[in-house]
């Protein structure tokens, strides 16, 4: 019986606690990666302005090479989109659209993966005397509610070393 009012005592802290805590975290989650690659702005704008070309560099593509992939009219730039669904957990499904993109600058992109909302992205160019820097970024909306805002805190490391491994394979792929 005693133990039962510890753990009672226990939740009567640490839930009004959590409550507490979430109202200082922000509503929308930034994850941004960036990356030196060493290969020309146009050549590097175009392995992502091109959505065919996802499949050569893309993690999500790397964990399930045998999703199926459907793809709109339009191939790239703004208005190119595809959707994919696959029987990996990790992949499931959902699509991509580039919604602007500006030669040799930067892509936005629209995700949705499973059900969940659309997550707004973007990739910018910006050459260096390396080549090419690369940033890859979305911005997540997690809500005004404790759970999502406590989700969020994980989301960098989650999609974070996928966007690592992305950049990662573009180098690979370009050099």
């Amino acid at each position: 019986m005693q133990a039962f009012f510890i753990i009672l005592g226990a939740l009567g802290v640490l839930v009004p606690g959590l409550f507490i805590v979430s109202m200082f975290l922000p509503a929308t989650v930034k994850v941004v990666r960036v990356r030196a690659i060493p290969a020309s702005l146009s050549v590097v704008f175009d392995q992502v302005n091109i959505l065919r070309n996802w499949e050569k560099w893309s993690p999500w593509h790397q964990v399930d090479p045998k999703m199926k992939l459907s793809y709109n009219d339009k191939m790239s730039g703004t208005g190119a989109g595809y959707q994919w669904i696959s029987r990996n957990r990790k992949v499931g499904k959902g699509s991509v659209v580039i919604t602007a993109s500006r030669p040799y600058e930067h892509i936005t992109i629209e995700m949705q993966f499973m059900e969940s909302k659309v997550t707004k992205g973007y990739f910018r160019f910006e050459p260096s005397g390396v080549g090419t820097h690369v940033t890859w970024g979305i911005a997540m909306e997690v809500g005004r509610y404790p759970a999502g805002k406590i989700r969020g805190l994980m989301l960098d490391k989650l999609i974070g070393r996928d966007f690592e491994k992305g950049l990662e394979n573009l180098e690979k792929l370009v050099k």
